[in-house]
C-alpha cells in the first residue's frame, strides 16, 4: 500500500503573528516556519502504518516556493520515503490546492490519502473534504484513530455526539485530528541525512490545473478589544444591573 502525505509550511504555531501596518495581510517576513501540526500527526499516522507492514511506500507532498522544501525534509527526517514538491508562487487557497493534490494523486496513485484535518494559519478546513470530492474517493474527516483492515480503512473520529466509526473503501482520503497521535521527536542526525536527500521538483503549471486564486483578501484587522468587566457585591446587584442591561423581568 502507498501512502500520499500532504504536508504545509505555516508560521510556528508558538509565535504571534502581528499584521501589516496597511493592513493588507499577517506579516510573516522573518518568522519562524515550520510544519503544520495537524500535517505532522498526519506523517506519523502514516509511518505507524509502515512499521505495522501495512503500508510499503509514504510519499509526502507540499505546494509553494521553493522555501518549502524545508518542511519535506522534516517529513524525511521523520523517515518518509519520498518528497515532492509542486513548485508555486501563486498564493494557493483550498479549491487550488486540492486540484493540485489531485493531479499529484493520478500521477502517484496511492492507496490512501492523508491531510491535517486544518491548517493553523487559514483554520480553513477544507481541502480534505475538496480533494476526495474531485476524486470521488470516500473520506473520513477529523480522525482519532485509523486502522487498515484489508481493504478498507477503519477510521474513528470525533462528532458532537462523541464519536463514530466509518469503514471506508480504498482509495480514500483521511483528515487527521491532534489526537489521532502523537508525533515523534526528529533527531538531529536523522535531519543531517535529509539534508542530502533528493526533493522531486514539479512545476504546477505543468500539471494542467486551474488553481488562481478565486476569493480576494479585502483587509485583516485585529479583533475588538473586549470591554472590561465589572464586579459585583451581591446576588441581587447582578440581578438589578442585568434587568437594567437587558431590560428583561428575573
Amino acid at each position: 500500500m502507498k501512502i500520499l502525505v500532504a504536508v504545509k509550511r505555516v508560521v510556528d504555531y508558538n509565535i504571534k503573528v502581528r499584521i501589516k501596518p496597511d493592513g493588507s495581510d499577517v506579516d510573516i517576513n522573518g518568522v519562524k516556519m515550520g510544519v503544520n501540526p495537524f500535517d505532522e500527526n498526519g506523517i506519523e499516522e502514516a509511518l505507524r502504518l509502515k512499521e505495522q507492514g501495512k503500508a510499503s511506500e509514504i510519499v509526502a507532498v507540499t505546494l509553494g516556493a521553493a522555501t518549502n522544501q524545508d518542511v519535506l525534509r522534516h517529513a524525511l527526517a521523520m523517515g518518509v520515503d519520498r518528497a515532492v514538491l509542486v513548485e508555486s508562487t501563486v498564493d494557493l487557497q483550498p479549491l487550488g490546492v486540492a486540484k493540485l493534490l489531485k493531479a499529484v494523486v493520478e500521477r502517484e496513485q496511492p492507496d490512501l490519502i492523508i491531510l491535517g484535518k486544518q491548517a493553523i494559519d487559514d483554520d480553513a478546513g477544507q481541502t480534505g473534504q475538496m480533494l476526495a470530492a474531485l476524486l470521488g474517493y470516500a473520506q473520513g474527516t477529523f480522525a482519532s484513530a485509523l486502522k487498515i483492515e484489508g481493504d478498507e480503512a477503519i477510521v474513528t473520529r470525533e462528532v458532537d455526539g462523541g464519536s463514530e466509526e466509518l469503514a471506508l473503501a480504498m482509495p480514500a482520503v483521511v483528515t487527521a485530528d491532534l489526537r489521532l497521535n502523537e508525533p515523534r521527536f526528529v533527531k538531529l542526525p536523522n535531519l543531517m541525512l535529509a539534508r542530502k536527500k533528493p526533493i522531486e521538483t514539479l512545476s504546477a503549471s505543468e500539471l494542467n490545473v486551474d488553481f488562481k486564486p478565486r476569493l480576494k483578501l479585502l483587509k485583516v484587522s485585529e479583533p475588538p478589544a473586549r470591554k472590561p468587566g465589572i464586579k459585583v457585591g451581591s446576588v441581587e446587584e447582578l440581578l438589578n444591573k442585568l434587568r437594567a442591561h437587558e431590560g428583561i423581568e428575573l
